[in-house]
């Protein structure tokens, strides 16, 4: 990768690609530097390289070589709809988490429903339609969650916690990186779990949803060290038995959230059946583990009470 005279970019990305053994990332590389997106590279091929892209393009492959995650070279990465900033603060984004934030999503469309069944079997009551639905983002790391919950709609308000001071200011770059009118849902808080829920929200939320740290600590030195090394250790690692933020988060739900709503919970696959006994003696009446996109046991969907005209209904 040193060369930098006026080589096509198809030799340009041939030499990249051998440097790291892989043509697609090479080509993700190369994307950045050249600043096109996949059909522009794609028809840029054969044209001359310009050398400072070149040269900097070297420099991202030795970072790679190194051994730094490919998103933090590129210093950013897509969840769902979005472009996320990525760096060592946080967890970079995972696919699994993008199914994490659509069952929330789909648990926050079922209370949208729910209030509007509410609000017309009772004409005596003041329409509640335009009143924003309420979440938590539990951990939020990196915002991604969170991010993607008020940009995909209109009526949600999301409270991002996080013990982490580093990520809480990644979480802003990427808030503030938002459609103004998503940002402007999309509140930060520093503290532990429940600890930094504003008091006005508890036991009125619709939805809780979080990606906390499910590994136990004996897992740390057998994880890929691309991981290992550089991705936050409280962010993956929960204590001995990998299970203490699943049961602190799954003890506090029923408390805060209000009638109706939901708990939506990442997971370890080996953990669906610990995860669904913590729910159940919670006391939650409905309780679900639904799968991942490689097929694996990945989120636990609980809900401790139905919603209100369900409540009246059954009295």
């Amino acid at each position: 990768m040193s060369q930098v005279d006026q080589a096509t970019w198809r030799a340009v990305l041939a030499r990249a690609a051998s440097a790291l053994g892989s043509s697609l990332e090479a080509r993700r590389l190369l994307e950045e530097v050249a600043g096109l997106d996949a059909a522009g590279v794609a028809l840029a091929l054969d044209a001359p390289a310009d050398p400072a892209a070149v040269r900097c393009l070297a420099l991202l492959v030795e970072r790679r070589r190194s051994g730094e995650p490919l998103q933090h070279v590129l210093g950013h990465w897509s969840f769902r709809t979005i472009e996320l900033t990525v760096d060592a603060r946080a967890l970079v984004p995972r696919p699994e988490t993008e199914v994490v934030a659509g069952h929330a999503l789909a648990e926050l469309a079922r209370r949208r429903a729910e209030r509007r069944v509410e609000d017309a079997s009772d004409p005596g009551h003041s329409p509640r339609r335009a009143a924003a639905l309420a979440a938590v983002d539990l951990g939020t790391g990196s915002g991604a969650i969170a991010c993607a919950i008020v940009s995909e709609t209109s009526d949600v308000r999301v409270v991002g916690v996080d013990s982490s001071s580093e990520a809480l200011a990644l979480a802003a770059v990427n808030r503030d990186g938002l459609d103004p009118r998503a940002a402007d849902r999309f509140a930060l808080v520093e503290g532990e779990w429940y600890g930094g829920l504003p008091v006005d929200l508890r036991g009125a939320l619709d939805c809780i949803v979080a990606n906390p740290p499910y590994l136990a600590e004996q897992e740390w030195p057998g994880l890929d060290p691309v991981v290992r090394e550089h991705d936050p250790y409280a962010a993956l690692v929960a204590g001995p038995s990998g299970l203490e933020a699943i049961e602190a988060i799954v003890a506090g739900a029923p408390a805060a959230l209000g009638p109706g709503g939901a708990l939506v919970l990442e997971i370890a696959p080996a953990q669906n059946v610990e995860a669904r006994r913590l729910a159940t003696a919670a006391g939650a009446f409905r309780v679900e583990v639904a799968r991942d996109l490689a097929g694996r046991d990945r989120v636990l969907v609980a809900q401790w009470t139905p919603g209100a005209r369900s409540s009246r209904q059954s009295r």
